[in-house]
């Protein structure tokens, strides 16, 4: 057996582009069954079991994202109703429009310790009781002949004018005097005073406490007409005593005076 094979001739093998190529041989037509089989189960199950599937991831994203409702109970409370108080009528400021600086005017008129004068009775009580003293003529100062105000004023009121008067006349450097034209009024003389002249403060005023007075600046040594220096050096005293916390005033353009509120 060896020397069989010993002695049979070895064949050379050809080179690989010298082979012919063997024919392929065919899958079968089963295997091609098969795999059509195979597919079409498989798209089968999906389509059913998808939507499970989305059903399923629905609502485990409502479960993530829902806040769950508490279960303890709300208390409730009784409701309380709180009563707004009453305001004050009788401290209301005028129904206009007013500047800041008039503001201070009456907040200065109500803290000067008299209160706002009711009527004629009232005012003829504060001047028996002296809580409002006479003002008249003095140096550096003369008081017009009043037609709707009276010429009281509170002592405090009375002292500053006096110093203002003194001091004007000072400066002036002579018998120079300026002019008060209107000082305290009753609400009945604030409305008389309204139907003349339109100007006038529309309901409370703080003439009517008794600190207020009016100085015309065109008005000095008993003579009407412009007057700059005279009018300049008391505009100039008039700042000064505001700055000193004496009194406040504001140049009313339309009245020809300065309004003047003792503090």
């Amino acid at each position: 057996m060896l020397l069989l094979i010993l002695i049979t001739p070895i064949r050379k093998r050809e080179p690989l582009k010298n082979r012919i190529p063997l024919p392929m041989k065919k899958p079968p037509l089963i295997l091609f069954a098969s795999i059509f089989v195979l597919f079409s189960v498989g798209a089968l199950a999906t389509e059913d079991y998808m939507p499970a599937l989305k059903k399923q991831l629905k609502n485990t994203f409502s479960s993530l994202t829902t806040q769950p409702t508490p279960t303890k109970p709300v208390e409730k409370f009784e409701s309380i109703t709180i009563e707004k108080p009453t305001p004050d009528l009788s401290l209301v400021a005028p129904e206009r429009v007013i500047t800041k600086e008039y503001d201070n005017h009456l907040i200065a008129g109500e803290n000067n310790g008299i209160g706002l004068i009711q009527d004629e009775n009232h005012f003829k009580n504060l001047v028996e009781t002296q809580r409002l003293v006479l003002v008249k003529n003095g140096p550096g100062y003369f008081v017009d002949i009043l037609k709707h105000s009276h010429p009281y004023v509170t002592p405090r009121s009375k002292v500053i004018l006096e110093e203002l008067g003194q001091a004007f006349q000072a400066v002036a450097k002579d018998e120079s005097f300026f002019t008060v034209t209107s000082v305290t009024r009753t609400p009945e003389q604030q409305n008389s005073l309204r139907k003349r002249n339109r100007n006038a403060t529309a309901g409370i005023s703080s003439h009517s406490y008794g600190v207020s007075f009016d100085i015309s600046y065109i008005r000095f040594n008993g003579k009407k007409g412009s007057n700059r220096t005279a009018q300049k050096n008391l505009e100039a005293l008039l700042n000064n005593f505001q700055t000193a916390n004496k009194l406040f005033f504001i140049k009313e353009r339309k009245q020809s005076c300065y309004h003047i509120t003792i503090r």
